[in-house]
């Protein structure tokens, strides 16, 4: 288990549902998928995730699934992520996504 935090902390983080409109291979990584998300009044942004080993980009396209948006920018082989795909485990990694369609950018409570 990892270290204990207070509720502030985790109050920080902003999760929210975004649907995935686009998913492209990133040519110069093995691993990396660029995802263009649509968090509906937010706008859409650019996810970059690691998930090339287990899935196509097909398999994104489409989907709703949960991401946080409030990480700041990282840069990965020169493309900037906007925020982070939320999953669980990692052999292969699970999509967590709503059990019924939600309008993108509701956010989790």
């Amino acid at each position: 288990m990892k270290d204990l935090i207070e509720y502030p902390d985790f109050a920080k983080v902003d999760i929210r549902v975004g649907t995935i409109t686009n998913a492209i291979r990133v040519e110069e990584s093995e691993k990396l998928l660029k995802l263009t998300v649509d968090f509906g009044e937010i706008g859409e942004r650019t996810i970059l995730t690691g998930m090339q080993k287990w899935y196509s980009p097909d398999d994104f396209i489409n989907k709703q699934m949960l991401f946080v948006v409030n990480l700041a920018p990282k840069k990965m082989v020169g493309l900037e992520s906007q925020g982070m795909l939320l999953s669980i485990g990692d052999n292969p990694p699970v999509f967590i996504h709503p059990s019924q369609p939600i309008s993108n950018g509701t956010g989790v409570s």
